[in-house]
């Protein structure tokens, strides 16, 4: 069996609605190249994955999960699945379903890759409904000092200043490549070889997290992360996670401590680790007390 340009790893949970949408944008995104597309359904109970069996038979793989392990753990079954370890393709593409691609976007996103063999992943710009940038889809690593500047509101109030508002690169022009510290998993294209020598993600990370972890490790392995904003994908984002707003506040501030613990505390002083701490704690508790008074309709989810 030949090896494919490009495997699309799906993880979806209970968006058989924005799953079916995504993947009829697939095969016109695809252009000249061959891919295999792998779903992993992560024990959804709205019938996601009998819709992608009945409405996309072309689609490769369809797994279904014996219970909900997190984002991490779904794609690490597929990416096992598609041979990911042993190079079973070129490139692996992490693709939120909650997205829609353009024509050829995937194509150029290869293409980009092609040209420039340094780098080991790369990123679209995102855009969100209201045609917004996705201010996730580039980003610095939350050291203790960038996320400082963050959480504090600092880059909110300086977005143009290169140090205040490092967090999400607002000082950046969003129409220009960049090579950046991040991209999201909503869309993470990844040389194959880049991903065999990183590893798979991290299923400490339930949700949120696991994709700058995966940049961070993909850096120390000495390639370029690129944002790539000539193509351009929406992102509805929060689909599946406003389901249960509730846990992916928790996950999200859960990922902030693991991030932390995993590269930043033995190299950060102890006054330091412990303002950490006791932030992401705060950060958590008004989350989850916005969580318990809000409406149902106006509930909400972190976000990076």
């Amino acid at each position: 069996m030949s090896v494919p340009d490009l495997v699309i790893i799906i993880v979806n949970y209970n968006t058989a609605s924005e799953l079916n949408t995504c993947l009829a944008s697939l095969q016109a995104a695809a252009g000249t190249l061959s891919m295999r597309v792998v779903v992993v359904d992560n024990h959804s109970s709205d019938d996601s994955a009998e819709m992608v069996r009945r409405e996309h038979p072309w689609v490769s793989d369809v797994i279904e999960t014996p219970h909900n392990g997190g984002y991490a753990y779904a794609n690490n079954i597929g990416l096992r699945a598609a041979g990911a370890l042993e190079r079973g393709a070129r490139y692996f593409l992490l693709l939120n379903p909650d997205t829609v691609l353009p024509p050829n976007a995937l194509a150029e996103m290869a293409a980009l890759m092609d040209a420039n063999p340094q780098v080991g992943a790369a990123g679209p710009r995102l855009v969100r409904q209201d045609g917004s940038l996705d201010k996730a889809c580039r980003r610095s690593f939350p050291s203790p000092k960038v996320s400082f500047y963050h959480f504090s509101g600092l880059g909110k109030l300086f977005p143009h200043s290169k140090r205040l508002a490092c967090y999400n690169l607002t000082y950046l022009d969003p129409a220009q490549p960049a090579e950046v510290d991040a991209i999201v998993g909503a869309f993470m294209m990844m040389r194959a070889e880049a991903l065999q020598q990183s590893g798979l993600l991290d299923e400490a990370f339930f949700m949120y997290g696991e994709d700058i972890d995966l940049c961070y490790r993909i850096k120390q392995q000495g390639w370029r992360v690129m944002y790539y904003p000539q193509v351009t994908v929406l992102h509805i984002k929060g689909a599946a996670s406003r389901k249960s707003s509730l846990r992916a506040n928790l996950a999200f501030y859960d990922a902030m401590r693991i991030f932390h613990d995993k590269h930043y505390r033995s190299s950060t002083p102890g006054l330091v680790n412990l303002a950490v701490d006791a932030g992401i704690k705060l950060l958590r508790a008004r989350a989850l007390l916005r969580e318990r008074l809000a409406p149902p309709d106006k509930k909400r989810v972190a976000s990076a």
